[in-house]
This record gives structure tokens, C-alpha cells and sequence, in this order.
């Protein structure tokens, strides 16, 4: 499924902040698993994953299983987005 113009940005801020040098957005689907055999992203990753949405979105990722939930894929990260974020507009 592809993506809207706002998780197509958040995937470019996604490869962008994690330096994924192979991956374009285009290589990412919307449902695509973040960590594992998805982007294959790790545990530092998302630490730093953290950090670009609360640097971008004004977001905190409150515990581990809030991030474990909304770091699933890309849609799951922009409906966390949405949901903790009056003005989630980048």
C-alpha cells in the first residue's frame, strides 16, 4: 500500500536520521516491520528512532512497549504520531 505524503516523510526522516544508506522510500512499505526481517533496525536504532520523533514531532515514546507498539512499521509510528500530537505536521 503506499504511502501519504506525511509517512513518506517520516520515512525519509527515518532513513535520513538512521543513516540507512541502501534503503530509499520508495523501498519502504507503509506495513513494512521496522525491526527484524523489515528494515532490520536494532535496539541503538531505536533509541535514536525515539529521538527523531520527539526532535521532529514533539512526541516521547513514554516506555518500551509504547515503542515497541508504535515502532512496528511506518503506519503504526504515524497513528502514534497522530494520536499524541495536536499538531503532528512536520
Amino acid at each position: 500500500m503506499s504511502m501519504n505524503e506525511q509517512q513518506n516523510l517520516l520515512a525519509q526522516r527515518i532513513i535520513e536520521g538512521l543513516n540507512l544508506e541502501d534503503i530509499t522510500v520508495e523501498d519502504v512499505d507503509i506495513d513494512t516491520p521496522l525491526f527484524g526481517e523489515g528494515l532490520g533496525l536494532d535496539s541503538i536504532d531505536a533509541l535514536e528512532l525515539a529521538v527523531i520523533v520527539d526532535r521532529n514531532y514533539g512526541v516521547k515514546i513514554n516506555n518500551a512497549e509504547e515503542g515497541r507498539s508504535a515502532f512496528a512499521s511506518i503506519r503504526s509510528l504515524d497513528s502514534y504520531i497522530q494520536q499524541h500530537c495536536a499538531d503532528a505536521t512536520p
